[in-house]
């Protein structure tokens, strides 16, 4: 699910210009994001062909955030250069860490004193009041 530069050059304008001392075309990040869509991989599983995965994961990331990339979609649909149809959004559970109460553990229960204080045995420690005034 790669496009080409002629298909990219349709969706061209969606994308931020590039300033600056860059290492990597919108074209091969839009092909990388495409792949990790297509195959469902990790970032770090990229092939070494797209570049380094994190400047990748990065400017993905930009976009997102900026609306960059619900824009190229729309136009990659609307030109029938990709056609994607998101059915379920799912999250493992090893990408959300849940807290130890919420796993359902058991709880630590207060200690239940028997009938008998003897069966008890000798008390743990001994509260003594103080005095606030020596008389």
């Amino acid at each position: 699910m790669e496009i080409t530069a002629e298909q990219f050059a349709r969706i061209e304008h969606c994308l931020p210009t590039q300033r600056g001392n860059v290492s990597m075309s919108n074209l091969n990040v839009l092909n990388a994001i495409l792949y990790v869509a297509e195959h469902g991989c990790k970032w770090r599983g990229l092939p070494k062909r797209f570049g380094n995965w994190h400047t990748i994961y990065t400017r993905m990331n930009r976009w997102s955030k900026l609306g960059v990339l619900d824009r190229v979609f729309e136009q990659l649909q609307q030109s029938q250069v990709v056609r994607i149809r998101i059915e379920a959004v799912s999250l493992d559970s090893t990408i959300i860490k849940v807290h130890p109460d919420g796993t359902g553990a058991l709880k630590k229960t207060a200690r239940r004193p028997s009938a008998s204080p003897a069966a008890d045995g000798p008390p743990r420690f001994i509260w003594l009041p103080r005095m606030l005034e020596r008389p």
